[in-house]
């Protein structure tokens, strides 16, 4: 046997191991997902709402993330080791859980459960369904950063959904980056917008100027002599907005507030 058959023949074998290992990631993770799907879908299907939990075990059913405009809806599990990050999207320990006060932290791969993310857009609906029910986020912002950067998963004052994948999204071998996704609560901003009461615009004072009197002055003059020369020439109106440079500029200023 040549050395060039040999050689053929070695890795024509590592690459279909490769290929039996990938799909069988594969198959894990759609099963994983599967089986949490099932297990949400029966705990929402109770007629008695179930309590937000205040800790769930390593690899417990957190709930389901779902961006509609993405079509991502992927099974969030509880924490972030390869493990869970093979079956689903990882709930960050120690960061807020949905429906608290704070900053929940999702993480996923960049080839798997977050691909989509390369995508999204300010503006863009984020729903978060956990078994005690369905919670409503609008994307803020996204970002690049180091890996080093810890600070966009710290805690926030205000119901906070940070998304966190790995940047650039087709780069080979580990990602120098990370590509962040912020979120607010809609539920928590519509209630504070509905206790605002509305107050009634004020009209403006109108100013009240008063228009310089046109003096003359009356002269005595002989027979034969045009009165007019004695006349005082009359005094200039100036306008109490300023000069026309200032009203130009306000102007300007007034249209780009708009």
């Amino acid at each position: 046997m040549s050395f060039a058959r040999w050689l053929q023949r070695v890795l024509f074998t590592i690459g279909f191991v490769l290929l039996g290992f990938c799909g069988a990631a594969w198959l894990h993770s759609r099963n994983q997902q599967a089986a949490g799907n099932r297990e949400l879908d029966r705990i929402l299907s109770q007629k008695a709402p179930a309590h937000a939990r205040t800790s769930i075990p390593e690899g417990g059913l957190v709930g389901r993330v779902e961006i509609p405009k993405l079509h991502l809806s992927a099974v969030v599990f509880q924490g972030t080791d390869d493990k869970v990050l093979d079956r689903g999207v990882g709930h960050l320990d120690g960061s807020a859980l949905p429906g608290e006060q704070g900053n929940v932290v999702l993480a996923a791969h960049r080839d798997t459960f977050f691909r989509s993310l390369r995508n999204i857009h300010h503006g863009d609906a984020i729903t978060v369904t956990t078994p005690s029910g369905p919670r409503q986020y609008e994307v803020d912002s996204t970002e690049v950063v180091d890996p080093t950067e810890t600070s966009v998963a710290g805690p926030t004052p205000q119901p906070t959904l940070t998304l966190i994948t790995c940047y650039p999204f087709y780069f080979v071998g580990h990602a120098p980056k990370r590509f962040i996704v912020r979120a607010h609560a809609l539920g928590d901003v519509e209630e504070k917008l509905a206790s605002v009461e509305p107050v009634a615009a004020q009209p403006a004072p109108v100013a009240k100027t008063r228009l310089p009197k046109q003096q003359t002055a009356r002269v005595s003059s002989p027979r034969r002599e045009d009165p007019s020369r004695y006349m005082l020439p009359p005094v200039p109106y100036q306008t109490p907005q300023g000069s026309p440079e200032k009203n130009s500029a306000l102007n300007y200023v007034v249209k780009v507030l708009r």
